[in-house]
């Protein structure tokens, strides 16, 4: 199960956006203007593609203010329509509208993401706030709001087909979800909340970035010794990138995890992980804590306004969680399993430190490193042994043909499409057996300045067909550390199941086959839109993929059956380690969102409840409060990381539906997981479309048993 931020921005604000092709009258708008491609249809082969190679960051700023001029107009067209509202031409002129706006948005956030120099984030901090205040403005319309209740509240919808009905109940409840039935007064201060909230997550992003980028760890030839070679060659490319002589460890994931798990130097160990969860903790001027303080705040005043207890409420009323009581019975249901299972792993690691000598106490920054050393005891595993068969693009080929034999998806790649920074490449999906185009996939998978730590996937244009045929165009970015030129990219096990991962979310995007954009794809609820994502990882161990896309880099000679058998044999293995440090992220999100309108200073609210919780000193958080940008760099996924165990659970289960049947690429249960979960978007109940899907809700136990956890009904 992997737990970074996965989906960028699949919030209301672009759950309203749409991407058509516009008619000649739409286009004349903008003849006779200054040439920005930012208010210029997109166009070219593949069904038009974002113009990368035109947008420069002066382009952002013009832009937005005419768009956001344009929209308006078109806003209040749609809104004091003379006409009785219909669906037609209330939600259906909803969902033709805004093609340019939607345009922008989606490389607003390219930027934002993977380009965010100093130039961009001044521009970012300005545009930000207005965004959000536009879109509130939107939500709060009385007249526009008047005729989409009218619409959802009219007996005729019932002789609509079940997608209309889903639409119309979509809008209705995401408005009131947004407080559309607020008075004047209480949406004045929604929205001065809402603005605010938006530069402070701006700053909290900002902020974080700038310790990921601006703190690294130096290496001199000493410290060198035991580190594979893969690792000190990233390492000196980046610090050739930083004109330095010697070894660079990055501040970030990608890089700090490998070098944990490998640094025998028990106090650059600790240098390492110091640096990196105090990210956004140290004191100066990108530290985080005062303004999550604020964003707390405002968050359980906004929810207040809104009619629920606390932040936590809100949010979750439109989750199928629907209440933080459930979510947060199922976190403290797995928690004291994999508690009493860190304690275990801790024994086998201090004995191995024992039998060494040294006399010391695992801490935080020695568990990765003996964790290894356990594995190798244990399972007679290193992950330097299974490394060189990890070749990035060994295992995109692998992506590709899984997604071949389970959706029947072809991947070509093209090089007549513009991209927006050299290392991204571009491939055209089709069908197989038709050969009709599906979308476009992107890939971006290097670490570099300007680009946020994490993996994750993206929506360019998401697809649509009531008005004309919309294909998708989506993207997998990853931070994998390049080495030396020309030579291969190898990757741990993990990082090729968080590969797969992300790969989910892109199919769960390519496969959708729906007619209305705001249904479309990855457009679900969070509690579960991992869930797609997370059964995707369970293919990468299958033999069929290990036997013929886990080369070694260097032989080329599949990975060996007996290798496989060690790696099936240790695959419970360090579940209490990651299931212990999801889950206390996963508690102090939801407890931070309960605690109401209190001042919380976050580091002593963080240590407090975690001793409550009875954490394991060996252990920290995955996200610790101050660089929790899953649910302090927006609102995506606050009081709501709670949502890759609960998505977990459906993936764990469901995948025993194939195992239950011929196996992992049963054509039957594979047609069926297509059918009412990738291709449906929401446009069906996402429950119903679970139970459609397995025959009945899913049960814990699969969780339980997939992590070696004992579970007794």
């Amino acid at each position: 199960m992997n737990f970074n931020r996965c989906i960028t921005y699949s919030t209301l604000i672009l759950s309203m956006m749409v991407c058509k092709p516009k008619t000649q009258e739409e286009s004349s708008m903008n003849k006779g203007t200054s040439p920005n491609p930012l208010l210029e249809d997109w166009t070219g082969n593949y069904n038009a593609y974002p113009p990368f190679d035109k947008v420069k960051i002066e382009h952002f700023k013009p832009a937005f203010e005419q768009l956001i001029e344009e929209d308006s107009l078109r806003i209040h067209n749609i809104a004091n329509n003379t006409e009785a509202p219909s669906f037609q031409n209330t939600l259906e002129a909803l969902e033709k509208n805004q093609v340019h706006f939607n345009n922008f948005i989606s490389l607003f956030y390219v930027w934002s993401s993977n380009l965010s120099t100093p130039e961009f984030q001044k521009l970012e901090e300005e545009i930000q706030p207005k965004l959000t205040a536009y879109f509130d403005k939107i939500i709060q319309n009385p007249k526009l709001f008047a005729r989409i209740e009218s619409v959802y509240k009219n007996p005729e919808l019932k002789n609509m087909s079940s997608e209309q009905q889903r639409l119309a109940w979509k809008y209705y409840t995401d408005f009131v979800y947004n407080g559309a039935k607020l008075n004047d007064e209480q949406k004045k201060l929604v929205t001065d909340i809402n603005t605010k909230l938006s530069s402070l997550f701006t700053k909290f992003s900002q902020n974080l970035l700038a310790d990921e980028q601006g703190k690294f760890l130096e290496l001199t030839e000493k410290d060198t010794n035991g580190i594979p070679s893969e690792i000190l060659n990233a390492a000196a490319e980046k610090a050739k990138s930083k004109n330095k002589s010697g070894w660079i460890i990055s501040n970030t994931r990608s890089s700090i995890e490998p070098f944990l798990s490998t640094c025998s130097n028990r106090e650059l160990r600790e240098k390492a992980w110091r640096m990196f969860v105090n990210r956004g903790d140290n004191g100066d001027s990108n530290d985080n804590n005062k303004l999550i303080t604020q964003i707390l705040k405002l968050r359980a005043e906004r929810a207040k306004l809104m009619g629920f207890a606390t932040h936590a409420h809100w949010r979750l009323s439109n989750k199928m969680a629907k209440t933080p009581e459930a979510a947060m019975e199922l976190l403290e249901k797995v928690w004291t399993p994999a508690v009493a299972r860190v304690h275990e792993e801790v024994l086998d690691m201090q004995k191995i430190a024992d039998k060494e000598k040294l006399g010391i106490k695992i801490e935080p920054w020695d568990y990765r490193y003996y964790a290894e050393k356990v594995r190798k005891a244990k399972y007679d595993l290193d992950e330097s042994e299974v490394k060189p068969y990890f070749q990035l693009e060994k295992m995109r080929e692998g992506m590709f043909w899984m997604a071949g034999e389970l959706f029947n998806m072809n991947f070509t790649q093209i090089d007549d499409v513009p991209v927006f920074h050299p290392d991204v490449r571009v491939w055209k999906v089709s069908d197989k057996t038709s050969g009709k185009q599906i979308g476009l996939w992107y890939f971006d998978p290097y670490a570099r300045e300007g680009k946020r730590s994490g993996a994750w996937m993206t929506a360019y244009r998401d697809q649509s067909k009531f008005n004309g045929e919309v294909t998708t165009i989506v993207s997998n970015n990853s931070n994998f550390i390049k080495g030396k030129e020309g030579e291969p990219i190898l990757i741990s096990f993990d990082d090729a199941s968080t590969l797969f991962h992300e790969f989910g979310h892109a199919l769960h995007g390519l496969a959708s086959n729906v007619n209305y954009p705001k249904l479309s794809g990855t457009n679900v609820a969070t509690d579960y839109v991992e869930f797609p994502s997370q059964i995707l990882e369970r293919w990468l161990t299958t033999p069929e993929i290990l036997n013929t896309f886990a080369l070694h880099y260097q032989t080329g000679k599949p990975i060996p059956k007996e290798l496989v058998q060690r790696i099936e044999n240790s695959s419970k293995f360090n579940q209490g380690f990651a299931t212990v440090e999801y889950l206390s992220s996963a508690l102090i999100d939801m407890k931070l969102h309960l605690a109401g309108d209190v001042d919380i200073e976050p580091d002593s609210f963080e240590r407090n409840e975690l001793k409550k919780l009875k954490m394991p000193n060996e252990i920290v958080m995955r996200h610790r409060t101050p660089q929790f940008g899953h649910i302090f760099s927006d609102d995506g996924y606050s009081a709501g990381y709670y949502s890759y165990l609960w998505s977990d659970v459906h993936s764990a289960d469901a995948y025993e539906a194939f195992t239950e049947a011929k196996g992992p690429y049963d054509k039957v249960v594979g047609k069926r997981l297509l059918d009412y979960v990738f291709s449906v978007g929401s446009t069906i109940d996402e429950a119903e479309g679970y139970k459609k899907f397995r025959g009945k809700a899913p049960s814990i136990a699969a969780l339980m048993k997939s992590r070696g956890f004992p579970y007794s009904h």
